[in-house]
């Protein structure tokens, strides 16, 4: 029992040395990212080695170790340094005054950055201006340094760029542990991601080991200037209220927006600002994923309608699938491509990838035609932002002549036809 006791008692004046606990350890990769002096370096099981005339005895692995896989010693004696009620406690949430700045996750995919991060950071830049503060974009992969430019002309103030041969490819591991690293050391109070699947991923992940809060498919993003505080929109209860949310404390105050919800900004082609490279180290044997291929989910000629400049959609007023038929004519005619409402997809007439709605595509084409779709919220939500709305609808309290440029109360199927063959004749070049 005394030697028992001897093996567990402090040593006063010293900070001790971490080690691990044999046949503990899970591999989860938890600790190295959060040692602040490179001293874990990980084995061919991916389990931590710990190098110790770098540690400093700062008790950071043991506290994210989630089973408990490190202790701290007196190297000297080999005796164990419990650890006291005051270590057990998470660390002090830094005041909410101390962080400064708006950052734009840049996501990107073999080098192309996806569209939604460049139209991000035209949001982040009136956020930034209300809190008058600096706007940045973060860059994590590989040989993607040239990708700076791009955010510059977009009109990022800083870039941060975290680039290794490891994270060439999107995994949850290595892009969280880089983003986390960035986020502690520089502190923004505003975080933007966008809510595509990558995007989804890594927020939920950051906002999990930051213990802050995330506001997910944003489509409206504000500032109380008073308060500092970002005003997240978006649906909830199923869309049929717009709810409006805020952090009050936790930070950084993350959120994600969907694709096509923000317009895209101008470019400004040799607009420069400070490029900071952050370099890190990662070990493939501590990550527990691998990407053994990359399969593209669309089908051989399928098209992105939130690309689309023109969009006709239909929706339950079409009567059934061959609808689409009449719709697809016209959209070809107006260089454009169909869509449709939840409902038609429910239904089979049209395949998901054309869905537009909250849990389909956002669009923002400068023309929309909404043709038998009655405006329900959820259907709203993904082209309220359309440069000119038409409508037909044979009810005239229709939701959806709420946010139309121009309304037709009528049968879909006499107006459309009619529409059509006025369109062939101009082309044509032949007097309507």
């Amino acid at each position: 029992m005394a030697e028992e006791q001897a093996k567990t008692t402090p040593v006063k004046g010293r900070r001790g040395k971490a080690r691990l606990i044999a046949g503990r350890c899970i591999a989860c990769g938890r600790c190295e990212p959060v040692c602040p002096v490179a001293a874990i370096r990980y084995d061919e099981k991916g389990e931590p080695v710990i190098d110790l005339e770098k540690c400093i005895g700062c008790r950071k692995c043991v506290k994210v170790c989630p089973v408990e896989a490190l202790e701290m010693f007196d190297p000297q004696t080999g005796t164990v340094i419990p650890t006291t009620r005051a270590d057990e406690k998470t660390e002090a949430r830094p005041d909410a005054g101390s962080f400064r700045g708006v950052w734009v996750f840049v996501e990107q995919f073999k080098g192309k950055a996806e569209t939604v991060s460049w139209e991000l950071l035209g949001s982040g830049r009136t956020l930034a201006r209300e809190l008058d503060t600096e706007l940045a974009a973060v860059i994590i992969g590989s040989e993607a340094k040239h990708l700076a430019d791009e955010a510059f002309g977009y009109g990022a103030d800083t870039v941060y760029l975290v680039d290794h041969p490891v994270l060439a490819l999107y995994r949850t591991q290595p892009y969280c542990a880089a983003f986390v690293h960035l986020i502690k050391k520089y502190s923004p109070e505003i975080l933007l991601m966008g809510a595509t699947g990558p995007g989804k991923d890594l927020a939920a992940a950051v906002a999990t080991r930051l213990n802050t809060g995330l506001t997910a498919d944003c489509t409206g993003l504000a500032i109380d200037r008073e308060k500092r505080l970002l005003e997240q929109t978006r649906p909830a209860f199923g869309g049929n209220i717009m709810a409006t949310i805020v952090t009050e404390q936790a930070r950084p105050q993350m959120a994600s927006v969907r694709p096509g919800v923000m317009p895209m900004p101008d470019f400004s082609a040799g607009r420069t600002g400070r490029l900071i490279e952050e370099t890190l180290s990662f070990s493939e044997t501590a990550i527990s994923t691998r990407v053994l291929e990359v399969i593209p989910s669309e089908e051989e000629g399928a098209v992105d309608i939130a690309a689309a400049g023109v969009v006709v959609s239909g929706g339950r007023g079409l009567a059934n699938a061959s609808g689409f038929d009449m719709l697809g004519e016209l959209a070809e005619l107006l260089g454009g491509t169909i869509g449709g409402s939840r409902s038609t997809v429910d239904a089979g007439w049209i395949k998901h990838e054309r869905q537009v709605g909250q849990t389909g595509k956002t669009v923002r084409p400068k023309l929309y035609l909404a043709c038998g779709i009655s405006g329900a919220i959820q259907h709203i939500v993904g082209m309220q932002n359309s440069e000119h709305i038409i409508a037909i609808n044979t009810d005239k309290n229709a939701p959806i002549f709420d946010i139309a440029s121009l309304g037709i109360v009528g049968d879909v199927f006499e107006i459309l036809p009619a529409l059509t063959a006025t369109l062939k004749k101009r082309k044509e070049g032949g007097t309507p």
